[in-house]
């Protein structure tokens, strides 16, 4: 029994590699992600993922399969437009979640003609939907890169990010740092979004962000109860999202955003907070 579960990863590299990735991805996307919804911006971080991928096509253009090009192409194009539809909402009558639909629409449809000119269907699919299995030394040294960031600005803007997604007016009231907050926040979440577009593509990058963060929320009602539970879903959505794929022979990307889809609904079903069997014997 324990060789079926560990097996794959002692001994296969590119398995070892594709945990080492997701579980980077895991410590700093979910709370990332938790604050998303916290703040009622959830869909805002689909729309961002997709609009990583006109930058990332442009890189792929110039340098084709490169990860700087790429990477590089990708966090110009997310920061970009989530600048952008903050400057629309500001000056026009049209709210943030609007603009940021209309530039996802564009941005989705222009990233997958700039790759319809050069690649071909594969290439096409590996920027969609990522190629977790295929995660090499550079990779893994930008995700674990970015997590480390993300999670030192987290411990840095953790009590004004609380504060801004609880209260943001009495924020405002009593510090000046509720602009820079809004702000960096949303590069950490544009610089997460890079990272998962590495390993899980454009499509299912915002999925190891968003849903272990919902799920938490069957589990607990404070932050310092959800930050940890959205990282333990994330990290055993992606072991067994893995394990799953390389038994069953499945696509690995799309089989770890199964997996914490599962979790979520299974929280839905019997989570103590809220959870639909828990609200029928209250």
């Amino acid at each position: 029994m324990l060789d079926l579960l560990v097996g794959p990863f002692a001994e296969f590299g590119f398995m070892r590699r594709a945990l080492a990735g997701c579980v980077a991805l895991s410590v700093s996307a979910p709370p990332i992600g938790l604050f998303l919804t916290l703040r009622r911006m959830s869909l805002m971080g689909d729309a961002i993922s997709h609009a990583i991928l006109p930058g990332a096509a442009a890189g792929f253009l110039v340098s084709g399969l490169s990860l700087p090009a790429m990477t590089l192409g990708g966090l110009a194009a997310g920061l970009t437009v989530a600048l952008l539809a903050g400057l629309v909402s500001r000056t026009t009558l049209l709210k943030e979640d609007a603009s940021l639909a209309a530039f996802y629409l564009v941005s989705l449809a222009g990233g997958v003609l700039l790759v319809s000119l050069r690649g071909s269907n594969v290439d096409l699919l590996h920027i969609l939907f990522g190629s977790v299995l295929a995660l090499d030394d550079a990779a893994l040294f930008l995700l674990g890169s970015i997590s480390t960031v993300s999670l030192a600005w987290l411990a840095v803007m953790y009590r004004a990010l609380v504060l801004d997604s609880v209260d943001p007016l009495f924020l405002r009231l009593v510090s000046r740092t509720s602009s820079v907050t809004h702000l960096s926040f949303l590069a950490v979440v544009v610089l997460n979004l890079v990272g998962g577009f590495q390993a899980l593509g454009t499509l299912l990058a915002v999925g190891l962000m968003l849903l272990p963060a919902i799920t938490a929320r069957f589990w607990a009602r404070s932050i310092n109860g959800l930050l940890p539970i959205s990282v333990g879903v994330a990290l055993f959505s992606s072991y067994a999202g893995l394990l799953v794929s390389y038994y069953g022979g499945l696509p690995s990307g799309p089989t770890i955003i199964l997996a914490a889809g599962t979790l979520y609904i299974i929280s839905l079903l019997v989570g103590p907070k809220g959870g639909l069997l828990w609200r029928k014997r209250g």
